[in-house]
């Protein structure tokens, strides 16, 4: 058997995550071609297929190459744990930062935060991903996360997760609808939505009050915005109203409201670096109303 390097298993771990060879090209930052090739003359090398196409075309790794995936995995971690105790001795929080969270909370809260950050350290570069989708960190698809609920999994050594904050909501209209606002239809969440607390909600008063909602969204921002035109009731958070124009706040026995925890998942082997430590504080921060002139 001949001797294999990094840079082999480097293909083996992105195609069993991407199933394709399309997926691992754009991970590897090369074309499909290359990965096919590489790929065989690995298999060449070790004298065994690593993969396999099942019935829906993707590719699945084999016994052999699921043991060749948990040895690749296991060299990556070491890297990054490498990596990561180099950067960890430089205090400077220098470099990039690819942090993910609900597309209403980046564009509401954390991009009209961000200069205070960024011009306290300016070696940093600061990635901020708006997607409703739980990215993967121990795959590195992000660096840090904001999760607006518990992590299912708090048993996965690889991610850190700490509860940063409680979003607390309340019930908005548009600016002079206020003394209207029970006669106003409710604005809802598609049906897709309806795993989520705060859609549920909604969703019971509007089955209370026996009326269909008026408009149905997928997302805070655009709720908000419905709100602000006049069309409906809306239930937000409040964090992120705090500085709209626009909206007036009805008042009801907040013991009814939904309230849900801001969760910050950061990937193990980074925690420690400067940068990261720098992101996690300005968060605190950001959540809490404080600014770098106070701490």
């Amino acid at each position: 058997m001949q001797d294999i390097d990094w840079n082999d298993l480097r293909y083996v771990l992105a195609l069993a995550r991407g199933h394709s060879f399309a997926a691992t090209a754009r991970e590897i930052k090369t074309d499909a071609t290359t990965v096919g090739r590489r790929l065989r003359l690995l298999e060449e090398k070790l004298g065994t297929a690593l993969f396999q196409r099942d019935a829906s075309g993707s590719m699945r790794p084999t016994p052999a190459g699921e043991i060749a995936v948990a040895r690749a995995e296991t060299i990556e971690a070491e890297v990054m744990a490498l990596s990561g105790a180099l950067e960890a001795t430089d205090l400077t929080a220098l470099g990039k930062v690819r942090l993910t969270a609900p597309p209403s909370v980046i564009s509401r809260l954390l991009i009209p935060k961000a200069a205070g950050l960024l011009s306290y350290h300016p070696g940093l570069q600061l990635e901020l991903i708006s997607d409703a989708r739980n990215f993967n960190l121990t795959r590195r698809e992000a660096d840090m996360a904001l999760r607006l609920a518990r992590p299912a999994d708090m048993n996965n050594n690889k991610v850190v997760a700490r509860r940063i904050a409680t979003l607390n909501y309340a019930i908005y209209v548009a600016a002079g609808k206020r003394d209207q606002a029970e006669r106003l239809p409710w604005l809802i969440y598609e049906d897709g939505m309806t795993h989520l607390p705060h859609a549920r909600w909604i969703a019971m008063q509007v089955e209370t009050s026996g009326e269909g909602g008026a408009l149905a969204v997928n997302d805070a921002e655009a709720l908000l915005q419905a709100a602000v035109a006049g069309l409906g009731r809306a239930l937000l958070p409040t964090i992120l109203v705090k500085h709209v124009d626009g909206l007036s706040r009805v008042d009801v026995d907040d013991k009814t409201l939904p309230v849900r925890e801001v969760w910050l998942l950061t990937h193990t082997e980074l925690r420690h670096l400067a940068r990261i430590r720098a992101v996690s504080e300005w968060l605190d921060r950001v959540f809490h109303g404080s600014h770098f002139t106070e701490v």
